[in-house]
Order: C-alpha cells, then structure tokens, then sequence
C-alpha cells in the first residue's frame, strides 16, 4: 500500500518587527544624551565655553561692581550698549546663560569622574597585566643572557623593582621546555590619581564658589573721612548684592570710623599709595565706645567675623554753605565722583535741595535748588573752563551752575546722585539760575538773595565689604587643583615585562645550563615615552648585576 508522501508545513512568516514604546524611546534618548554630556570630552568644551563666557565679566563694567561705569560706559555705546544689556553682559556672573554653562559643566565633572574613580579604585586593587606573548613588538626591548638560575635572577630584578607594583607568575611553555617565569611591574599610578584630584578640586572649587553666590554678599558704599559706616541692613549700603540665601537680616554687624585717609603721588600725577586710617568695631563691640585702630590699603583687606572691607576708591566732597532770603543758613555736602579716564580726579556732582526754608505748599516743587558743578583738586582755567592738573588738592576749586526748579524726584524715577534729570530742564521745569567758579571763601547770589558759597572740601574713600564663607574652601581646591596638576603633568605611567628561562639545549652536546639564564625585557610608557628610554636601559640591567640592598 503507498502513502502519498507528506507535504512539510510553511515556515511561518517573520514576525513583523516590533516599535520600540514610547517610554523605551524617551528613556533611549536620554541615555544617549547622558552618555554625550558627561564624556571628557564635553566636560572640556564646556570648561572652555565657560572661560570664554568669564571674559565679558573682565573686559566690561559690571553693575555690580561699578554701577557709574556701566551706566556711562552704556551712554558712550548708544547701539550696542543696550543690547548687551538687555543679554546680560554687564552682569555676567548672574546671567542666565553663564549659570546655565556652569550647570552643565557641574553636571557633565559629576558623571564623568565618578565612573573614573571606580575604574581607578579597580586598578588598584587589580594585579599588573600579564607579561605579552611577543615582548619584541613593544616600543622599547632587550634580550640577553646573563649567569644565574631562572629564580635567582627573578629574585634579583624583583629586589631592583622596589616602588614598584610588581606581579610574579610561571608561564608554561609548549613541548616539555622547561617553564618560563615572567615578572610583570608598572608604576605611575599616582598620575592617574593626580588626575583625579585635578578634576574633582575643579569641582569642589565650582561647588564652593556657587555655595559662596548663595549665601554670601557684597555691599559698597562711599564715606567721607571724619565719618562712621555701620553695616545694620542692606539699606545701609549705595549699592548691595545679596546671595540667593540671604534677606538681609542677618548680617554681620560692624561700624568703620573713618579718620583719615592719606594720597601719595609722583611729581606727574601718578599714584604712589593710598592708606586709610579707620576704628572699627564688630560683634558684641559694636555700638559701644571702643575701636580697634586699623590700616585699610589697596589690595590689603580688613577682616572683620567674616567680613572683608576693601578700600577701593577715594574722592573729593565740596562743602556748600547757602543762605536763603529767609536769613536760614545751611551746609551741604555732597561726594562728588572723578571723571573717568581722568588721572588729575577732575569731578563732577550735584546738590539737590528738596526742601528750601520758607516756602511751603505746592511752591516747594518750584523753588527747589541744584548746585551741578565740576570739582578740581588743582585748578586749570583754559579759557574759562576749568579743569584738574593734578590729582592732589593742591589749589582747589568749583565750576558750578546753580538751577532753580522742580528735580523731578516725586515723579518715581530714580536720579543718580551724581548729576541732575536733564529732562527736567529739557522741558524747562528746571531753569539755569547762574553760572560761575569759585574758590574756597568765594560766593555767588541768585536773583531773589540766595547766596551759595564754596567754603571748602574733605574726601571720601569708597569701600566694600564682602562676606563669603565658602572663601577659604575656594582656597584649599585651588591649591589641590595645582597640586594634582603639577602630579599628572610631572609623573609618568610606565609598564615593563621580564621573561626569563633557561637557555635553549643544543643536543647531547650542548644541555640546557642552570647557571645561565635568557631575560627578554620589553618596557611601554603609556603616556610619554620621553626619558623612559634611559630607565629602561637600567631596568633591562637589573638582570646582569647584583643589588646592593640598601
């Protein structure tokens, strides 16, 4: 009986190939994303952006530090100089885009250096590499035969290698030769270490420079010598920037008394010192009747419970004496500030009366005074116009143009101390009274008795104080920073690799010798070859000369 034979059944078709979800996708995604952010190498593109992005902060004013510099520096640029306003140029430290930077590089260290130490943690732990199969392809080799048995020379080179990481295996050879034994040494590790050190003090410095952004502060504020500054609120300050931590109720409460302060120049006008003798007080002290004398220079601060003053500027504050025509006297006394650019501190200012004596009502606005001069420490009349030759109050004077009107100050917009609302005399609310210079002693009177005299001047020097805890572990990861620079500059990884076996026999009349000894030596410096050569050379000695152990 036949049987129809048997059909095999399809083969099933392919499955259709599968789409990754949506959660596989994103989380895909953000793996590729992770993996390119902290590699070595984005971390050292974005270290460079973010020197790049420093160098505004060094090249332009900022507000800041120097809040006339910006604004004039602004009024110079008329096109420009908006725009790197509106983009945070003049503010670059608290700029969007400089945190920003400072983020990713944060971020891209973290999960760069971690893995890195792992794997570094590893190889110590782990036992040098094993000797090559061909020592003869490696840059750097030697082959000789020297006298002594396999172990005794092993014991040789091994007493040569101290400070070395050394491994000490037998090797089996094919055809019944006798075993090899192979010595296998490298050293340098602490490069690598170095390295790490480099990079995580980069980071703590990072970390300690945002911890000292957020919890510390900085205020500047100008005091005429013979004068007292305490530091009880931001209020206290012309200008302060505080750390995103802080609200201002917590400050460090100090006073300064400011009792004199000494310029010394060279016969062309060029700054030789500046020394400001001040008493301070700080903690419990303040409030009370007793100073601590100090010494304020440039560049040598004054630390008080964590606070660092700085002299950063000194200037002239012209002394006004005014009569009004109800017989009441008054003094005024206004800093005024150096033009920039200008060595000989010509200046220039304003004094802003709000509220001249008898006038009362709606009449107060109208009757409002300006006193908008120039001040000379040594006076130059160039066809009227008066400048300063030299820096030092040799011969001191004002130009001054007295304005009678409304300053505009109810209106809410904010006016620089240093000069008047041209807007105001635009649209001729303030009107020009009278023009004239003057020397101490001298006076000029106004149409309706006013009598405005320059009856002399003091200075002022400007100072700024500075809190910032995290200061003195900036200090300690800049200097292991260098540290561990100076370490993987300096160091050098190298590896090297003994074999030794016996000579090969040579037939019955030639056997294999005890006494004799073949060393085959290769040696890799895995990061610079220079100057290895010649360890090497005294390495691949170690085989042929005793040690003397010492």
């Amino acid at each position: 009986m036949t049987h129809a034979p048997t059909r095999p059944a399809p083969a099933p078709e392919p499955a259709p190939p599968t789409r990754p979800g949506l959660i596989r996708s994103v989380l895909a995604f953000l793996r590729n994303v992770w993996r390119q952010l902290t590699s070595m190498r984005t971390a050292l593109i974005l270290l460079f952006l973010l020197a790049v992005a420093s160098l505004p902060g060094a090249l332009l004013p900022q507000w800041s530090l120097n809040t006339s510099k910006t604004a004039q520096y602004i009024a110079d640029h008329p096109t420009i100089g908006p725009w790197l306003d509106r983009l945070g140029f003049f503010e670059v430290f608290g700029s969007p885009w400089y945190a920003a930077i400072y983020l990713l590089l944060f971020t891209s260290l973290v999960g760069c250096l971690i893995p890195r130490l792992w794997e570094f943690l590893g190889q110590l732990r782990a036992q040098p590499v094993a000797t090559p199969r061909n020592l003869g392809r490696l840059p750097h080799h030697d082959r000789r035969e020297v006298a002594g048995s396999v172990d005794e020379v092993a014991d040789r080179i091994t007493a040569g290698l101290r400070g070395w990481r050394l491994a000490r295996r037998v090797e089996e050879r094919p055809g019944g030769a006798a075993p090899a034994v192979t010595l296998s040494a490298e050293k340098g590790f602490v490069r690598e270490l170095g390295n790490l050190i480099f990079h995580f003090s980069l980071l703590g410095l990072l970390v300690a420079i945002a911890v000292g952004k957020m919890v510390g502060y900085e205020g500047s504020i100008i005091v005429n010598v013979g004068s007292q500054f305490c530091s009880t609120s931001p209020a206290s300050y012309d200008n302060f920037r505080a750390g995103l931590l802080v609200d201002g109720t917590q400050l460090s409460p100090f006073c300064l008394d400011v009792r004199s302060f000494d310029a010394e120049y060279t016969p062309a006008g060029q700054a030789t010192s500046f020394v400001a003798e001040v008493g301070s007080q700080a903690g419990s002290q303040a409030g009370t009747d007793a100073w601590d004398p100090a010494t304020l220079q440039v560049n040598d601060p004054l630390r008080l419970d964590g606070e660092r003053v700085y002299l950063i500027g000194h200037g002239y504050t012209p002394h006004f004496q005014v009569s009004f025509p109800d017989g009441t006297v008054r003094d005024y006394a206004q800093p005024f500030a150096p033009t920039p650019n200008d060595p000989n501190f010509t200046s220039e200012g304003a004094v802003k009366i709000l509220d001249p004596p008898g006038v009362t009502g709606d009449d107060v606005r109208k009757h409002q005074l300006a006193i908008v001069g120039i001040f000379a420490p040594t006076v130059f009349l160039h066809g009227g116009i008066m400048t300063s030759s030299y820096p030092a109050a040799n011969n001191p004077g004002v130009a001054v143009d007295v304005y009678r009107g409304d300053l505009g100050m109810e209106g809410g917009r904010s006016q620089s101390v240093f000069s008047i609302d041209t807007n105001q005399v635009d649209k001729g609310a303030l009107v020009k009274q009278a023009r004239s210079n003057l020397m101490p002693g001298e006076s000029i009177t106004l149409d309706d008795g006013t009598v405005i005299t320059f009856t002399g001047y003091n200075e002022w020097v400007s100072l700024q104080t500075s809190f910032d805890p995290a200061q003195g572990w900036a200090l300690v990861f800049a200097v292991t920073l260098l540290i561990g620079l100076m370490i993987s500059l300096v160091i050098k990884r190298r590896r090297v690799w003994f074999r030794l076996t016996p000579p090969p026999a040579g037939g019955d009349a030639h056997p294999v010798r005890a006494d004799r000894t073949v060393v085959e030596v290769g040696g890799l410096a895995r990061t610079d070859q220079a100057g290895y050569g010649e360890e090497f050379d005294g390495l691949a000695a170690l085989a042929d000369q005793p040690v003397v152990n010492r």
